[in-house]
């Protein structure tokens, strides 16, 4: 029985990646579009702004209880990174890039966060990926090489602004996976706000107080499924299967961002593309096929984070009808327990090995 729910929650926690790619893929030549019309400060900045407007129904309804738990949290240091790399230099770097190549290019570098993030969770964070996760990294870096190959060396600058976006998320990446004292949710929308704001703050310096309102709410809406909506699905797969799996799972993102760019741009689509995908799905399905299992020891603690009681470890008991079985996020209590189970460097599983 307990074996079904692990492929359940893994196979969920696979779907939520998967998800969070496609969104976030379709904005790459969507906001090429969009560079037309704003300086790439102004369309980072109104990107994440649209990011946290996604959340602020819930954050209204929830501030009491998350914006207690976002006080009481340790890892302020850690959120500060996350809004620093992740809501500011990110995509600024991100913009940069795409203003000076195509999208399809930008789609295609856009792979290397993978490998950024699976350098630093290997070093610094405690992930431990066996034969399988990294045989599945090194099908998705052929992957991004075959399609690279197509390339001329013309957009090696664009290429250096890409690849500096990516450390910058990887790092974003990390830190969001072990941050577990406020929702994806808090995260997402103190993100935006605290990075958007900026990046618009100096774009609209820059471009002395002036921009293109009649485009400002397709940026927004951009932001809030690319970056709003797709940040928590990631931020919740990554707290699940640890941030290097997922990022596999994200790494699909490219794909969408060429096949959006294929549509909207009339950008070249060929059999180069459609191989580097066929490899990458490879590297999908190995990353998946297992983890590693062991007797491990969880120490006590109380945090938040979003769970259901299907995976062995919340066990803690709801007064409201159904809530045991439904996806979801508040402060609860872990006693101390050491068990075996096959389980991912999720933040209940970063341990030595």
């Amino acid at each position: 029985m307990q074996g079904l729910v692990y492929k359940q929650m893994k196979a969920r926690s696979v779907l939520t990646g998967l998800l969070a790619g496609l969104l976030f893929g379709v904005a790459t030549p969507l906001s090429k579009i969009m560079l037309s019309q704003f300086n790439s400060f102004q369309l980072a900045g109104l990107l994440y702004i649209g990011a946290a407007i996604a959340f602020l129904p819930f954050i209204i309804k929830n501030r009491k209880a998350e914006f207690t738990a976002l006080k009481r949290t340790g890892k302020k240091r850690h959120l500060a990174g996350v809004i620093f790399f992740g809501g500011i230099l990110g995509p600024l770097l991100l913009m940069i890039g795409l203003k000076t190549s195509n999208a399809m290019s930008v789609s295609i570098w856009l792979n290397m966060e993978l490998v950024a993030t699976a350098i630093l969770g290997i070093l610094i964070f405690k992930d431990h990926l066996d034969r399988y996760a990294m045989i599945g990294i090194l099908l998705t870096l052929c992957s991004g090489i075959i399609i690279s190959s197509q390339e001329s060396s013309s957009g090696i600058i664009s290429a250096v602004f890409i690849l500096l976006a990516c450390i910058s998320w990887s790092i974003d990446n990390q830190l969001s996976a072990i941050i577990d004292g406020v929702s994806p949710q808090v995260i997402t929308f103190v993100k935006g706000v605290f990075g958007g704001v900026t990046n618009l703050t100096i774009g609209m310096y820059l471009n002395n107080c002036q921009i293109q309102p009649n485009y400002i709410p397709a940026a927004l809406l951009i932001g809030v499924f690319s970056y709003g909506i797709s940040i928590v699905l990631y931020v919740t797969s990554a707290q699940n299967l640890g941030a290097t799996r997922s990022q596999i799972l994200f790494s699909t993102a490219p794909f969408w961002g060429i096949f959006a760019a294929w549509i909207f741009l009339h950008e070249q689509l060929n059999m180069i593309v459609l191989g580097s995908f066929s490899v990458l799905v490879l590297g999908i399905l190995f990353t998946n096929i297992a983890s590693h299992g062991h007797a491990h020891y969880h120490k006590g603690m109380v945090h938040i984070h979003m769970h259901s009681h299907d995976d062995s470890h919340h066990d803690h008991i709801h007064t409201g009808k159904g809530e045991n079985s439904l996806k979801h996020s508040h402060m609860h209590e872990h006693k101390e327990n050491k068990h075996t189970h096959k389980h991912f460097p999720d933040m209940h599983h970063r341990h030595d090995h």
